[in-house]
């Protein structure tokens, strides 16, 4: 069986000493780069292995042109694919993301497997929390693990441009959603955004939005009816957030939910606002 979505603590609990899992601990902070690693030194999932969002899941350097890119800009496809086999995984591994910051940070790693063309990705439902809470064991000790041997394959996701955006702003053909805080949405809050406010047009969906308060996902038919009041369909959707990390817990809850086919903008409001030709919208969407 393979899991593409979710995958529940007590699934995973009997998949921990398959070798053809690897789990992956996402844990990381927007407003501090070390704090992912250290938690994860403090204890993670007996086998993980820390995907930390500022170093294996972004590029920061700057576009060809000079231009800030957002602050997790994407790694090339390529340099991915050498920290994937760096992790051991090959075209046949089931891999696990969990974080404990309600699966904001797994959601970009579920994506980013998706983007290189790996299909085989989860999120363990609920995170860390979940699992220590079902009383699953944590560990200190390092897990590493024989070079893997996937490879580049086709895409499984879409991308946008803040070009694509700023098109977007005429035609209107495609609906844009704010993953961020209501008040970072709002422009009330600069503390992450240097800028405040949002693009023109875009409506606010909270990622929190997508969870019980459990901290595992909404069910499937009450994440359609959800996205379906803000949405008019998958494919004329782009997710966005403060630097592309949020808006994948968007993209995997529509995935949830059956409406798979949205687009990612990866630089989301931190490259958006960084060009002050660009505009910008506050207040409700």
């Amino acid at each position: 069986m393979s899991y593409t979505t979710l995958i529940l603590v007590t699934e995973l609990q009997q998949h921990l000493d398959d070798p053809a899992f690897v789990l992956l601990d996402c844990r990381g902070e927007l407003t501090d780069p070390h704090a992912g690693a250290a938690a994860f030194a403090v204890g993670h999932l007996p086998g993980a292995q820390h995907a930390d969002p500022d170093v294996h899941l972004s590029d920061k350097s700057l576009a060809k042109d000079g231009s800030f890119r957002g602050r997790h800009p994407l790694p090339s496809p390529e340099n991915f694919i050498q920290t994937l086999r760096h992790w051991g995984i090959h075209p046949h591994s089931q891999v696990i993301v969990y974080d404990g910051h309600a699966g904001m940070f797994a959601s970009r790693v579920w994506w980013m497997l998706r983007w290189v063309g790996h299909a085989h990705v989860a999120l363990l439902d609920g995170g860390l929390p979940a699992w220590q809470a079902a009383g699953g064991a944590v560990t200190t000790a390092v897990t590493t693990k024989a070079p893997g041997s996937i490879t580049l394959q086709a895409s499984l996701v879409r991308t946008v441009s803040a070009n694509d955006i700023l098109a977007n702003l005429d035609t209107k053909q495609s609906i844009v959603l704010d993953a961020r805080a209501n008040d970072r949405f709002r422009g009330e809050n600069e503390t992450i955004d240097p800028v405040a406010g949002h693009i023109p047009g875009a409506r606010n969906r909270v990622f929190k939005d997508n969870l019980q308060s459990d901290g595992c996902f909404k069910p499937a038919e009450a994440l359609r009816a959800e996205f379906g009041a803000l949405i008019r369909s998958p494919e004329s959707t782009i997710a966005q957030c403060g630097s592309g990390m949020s808006a994948c817990h968007n993209l995997l809850a529509m995935e949830i939910a059956g409406l798979p086919g949205a687009a990612l903008y990866p630089g989301s409001w931190s490259e958006w606002s960084s060009d002050p030709s660009r505009p910008v919208a506050t207040g409700k969407d």
